[in-house]
């Protein structure tokens, strides 16, 4: 193992130790905000050196093995014991160098789920409901829980527009990727002569932020109002202003939520929603000045990009960013979405280990 590697790797094992001791202090919960990127810290880093122990551990077996071979009796075990230890080995230390590669620092957070219909009519609301009942039960899968924060919903029974936090660790490392355009061909439920029409709904991931720390927001830069709830929900409801919308003076974003009946509770939720999206922005301006000079394999992210084709008729699902054809459209739409999910998080972690490669080229 390169000796800068293998530093690196000490101080995780150091800073690990450290962060377990601030943990089971006394006072740890006294700031919430510190705790909770403790905790995180925790977890992201806890695989890696549990890894570097194992390799410790590999390291002494082997030699071991080297001192058993100097005994002729043992000669031929210790040498088979050599063998099996030295590819343990390098397993793991191409593990390892994965492992190190850049973190996203928003993998483990929760996040906000958005889904508009677009081009279609009722079909592109109809295939959203679709498309956001296929998140929840992805959900399910992994036991996370989804709470709606806001949903506008079509004549037919779809989502015009539906808002949703999804809490649950890692969240947002495996459905990052599903920002983008979402296109559907099939024979819409209103179509009278059998013919396939093409829709599409735009989906947005948003890692969920720190409300303190992650985006500042000057109440000063707010326009907050408020207005009667237009969707379903009782008499109560329409008859109060408990509906909030909150305005970013300086970027224009825009973020309601009509969802609950208390006015405190929509307020926080809007303002939950409005936060994410400024610290979308600004990443996503971040990320065009690096895409401008190296683009990822798995595309921009951009939720004018059309991602994937959903063809009912064929029974596919193709992921148009790394060609990935799959004839399961039913599983998938039930939620059975980790082979695509894998495979976009796979070709990402691809093309990060061949830049790494060319970084490590002698100038």
């Amino acid at each position: 193992m390169k000796q800068s590697i293998a530093a690196k790797l000490a101080q995780l094992s150091r800073r690990l130790e450290e962060i377990n001791r601030t943990l089971s202090s006394e006072d740890v919960t006294s700031n919430l905000d510190n705790y909770r990127r403790l905790t995180r810290e925790s977890a992201e880093i806890a695989p890696v050196v549990e890894l570097y122990r194992e390799y410790e551990k590999s390291e002494g077996d082997l030699k071991a093995a080297e001192e058993m071979a100097a005994d002729p009796q043992m000669r031929e075990f210790a040498e088979t014991e050599k063998t099996e230890i030295r590819a343990r080995l390098d397993e793991l230390e191409s593990e390892l160098q994965k492992q190190l590669l850049p973190r996203d620092p928003n993998d483990e957070r929760n996040i906000i789920l958005e889904i508009r219909a677009g081009t279609g009519g009722e079909e592109s609301a109809l295939f959203a409901g679709e498309l956001f009942r296929m998140y929840c039960r992805y959900a399910e899968r992994n036991r996370w829980q989804v709470e709606i924060m806001s949903q506008n919903e079509s004549d037919l029974g779809g989502f015009r527009e539906i808002i949703a936090k999804v809490i649950g660790r890692g969240a947002y490392s495996k459905l990052k990727f599903e920002s983008g355009t979402h296109r559907v061909q099939r024979v819409p439920v209103t179509e009278t002569q059998g013919r396939v029409h093409t829709s599409a709904c735009t989906v947005a991931v948003l890692p969920e932020v720190d409300e303190v720390s992650d985006v500042v927001l000057n109440p000063a830069d707010l326009k907050i109002d408020t207005f009667r709830s237009s969707g379903a929900g009782g008499q109560h409801i329409n008859k109060t202003e408990s509906a909030i919308r909150i305005t970013h003076l300086p970027t224009g974003i825009v973020a309601e939520c009509q969802d609950g009946r208390s006015q405190h509770k929509n307020k926080a939720s809007a303002m939950s929603v409005l936060a994410a999206r400024i610290k979308d922005k600004q990443v996503r301006e971040q990320n065009s000045k690096i895409a401008a000079e190296r683009k990822l394999m798995v595309g921009s992210g951009d939720r004018s990009e059309r991602i994937r084709t959903y063809n009912f008729p064929q029974g596919r699902v193709t992921d148009h960013r790394i060609n990935l054809t799959l004839y399961k459209i039913a599983q998938i739409m039930d939620g059975d979405i980790d082979d695509v999910t894998g495979a976009l998080a796979a070709e990402h972690q691809a093309e990060q280990l061949a830049q790494l490669a060319e970084e490590m080229q002698p100038a």
